[in-house]
This record gives C-alpha cells, structure tokens and sequence, in this order.
C-alpha cells in the first residue's frame, strides 16, 4: 500500500482588477482566493496493488498538478511517465519494445497497436494517437510498478479509447500493477472501473472517491 499525501500550493502575480473578479465570480471562485493569491491543490488517499486512480475535471482544474505530486512521491525505480518515454527514428515499434517477440506483441495489442504497418514503422512517423498508443505498450512492458499517463486517451477516439480503458483494467487486476491517469473525459468510468477517483473542481476543491467505500471510512481519504 502507497500512501500519498497532496498539499500544493500556487501564489498568483494576478491583480485584483474588474475583469479578473469579473471571471472569479463568473466561475464561482471565492474572491479571497484572488486577495491572498494563493491557490491550493490538497487531498489524502491510498493505492494498494492493482488499483487505478483517476483524475478527472475541467482542463485547468489542476488535474496535472496532482498526477505530478503522486508522481514525485513515488519511488523512483516503481514509476514510469508517458510523457518521458522518447520516440526513436531508428527501430521499428516491435523492435522498441522490451521482451520477447510475443511479450512485444502482446504489449502492443494492450496499447490498441496490432496493425502490421505500424509495428514495423519507427515510432517518430507515427501519428499523435499512434505516438500516445505506443508510449504506453512501452510504459506496459517497461514492468514499472505504477505508470502515470496525464490527459489519458484524450486524442484516441472513443471506441479506441475504451477498448484500451478495459485492457488497462484487466492488466492492472490480474499482474498488481498501477496506473494513476488525468483526463478531462469522463466516459472512460465504466471501463476503467477506477478504485480511486479524484475529481477536481475549478473552484479549487478536490474530492476522494474510493471504489470501495470502506477504505475512505477507514480513513484513507
């Protein structure tokens, strides 16, 4: 079990004038907020082994904000982060994946990538959903305790993007592994099947839901 505990806070150079109260009030944020210029991202939860934490709201809520704390309190050899996983030009997308041919393939066909074409291009020419796709077969096979994925599956369309939500799901129940995603969508809920959720409001506040109510009784939120 991997407690994390969130506290950020942002100090605002913005001054109070008509137009930015004018915002405030239009996006219901408390003017004091604007006074004192700090802006606080604060919530308390736990992910044992296989769970999927999600982080969903409005873009500018702070959805980045919290997966980069949960990812700076990680240990560093049990993460991995699609946004630092490079694309070569010099090797086939089969070829950049680690394990054997059928553990590669297999990675792969998780991530949504089983087309024969784009296995055998280099993953710098791949299209941006590509790109997504195959960052996160190698994140899969990297075997890292917890990947961090920031705006999940949001260039994917839908269909693609469930399917992927439901392999997600079933790798993380059946080999422990963890996955802590930020997304602005919400229609993934039911095929990921999250056991946290964390939703963040533009007004600030965050809020912890567990799957399974009894681990926020015992305190874990």
């Amino acid at each position: 079990m991997q407690k994390y505990d969130i506290d950020k806070t942002f100090y605002s150079q913005v001054k109070a004038t008509k137009k930015t109260v004018a915002v405030m009030k239009m996006f219901g944020l408390d003017l004091e907020r604007l006074r004192v210029k700090a802006f606080t991202h604060k919530c308390r939860f736990t992910l044992d082994d296989g769970d999927i934490c999600y982080i969903v709201g409005a873009s500018g809520a702070g959805k980045s904000v919290i997966l980069r704390e949960i990812y700076s309190q990680t240990p560093e050899n049990q993460r991995v982060r699609l946004d630092d996983i490079e694309l070569e030009d010099d090797r086939s997308v089969v070829d950049c994946i680690d394990g054997s041919f059928f553990e590669s393939l297999k990675a792969l066909s998780k991530a949504g990538l089983n087309d024969v074409f784009t296995v055998l291009q280099t993953p710098s020419k791949l299209s941006e959903g590509q790109k997504y796709r195959y960052r996160l077969a190698k994140a899969i096979a990297s075997g890292a305790k917890t990947i961090f994925a920031d705006e999940f599956c949001s260039n994917l369309d839908r269909i693609t993007a469930a399917v992927i939500a439901y392999n997600i799901h079933k790798l993380a129940k059946r080999f422990g592994r963890r996955f802590v995603l930020a997304s602005s969508h919400d229609d993934l809920l039911g095929d990921l099947a999250a056991d946290v959720l964390v939703i963040k409001h533009l007004t600030g506040k965050t809020e912890v839901v567990y799957r399974n109510a009894k681990r926020g009784e015992n305190g874990s939120a």
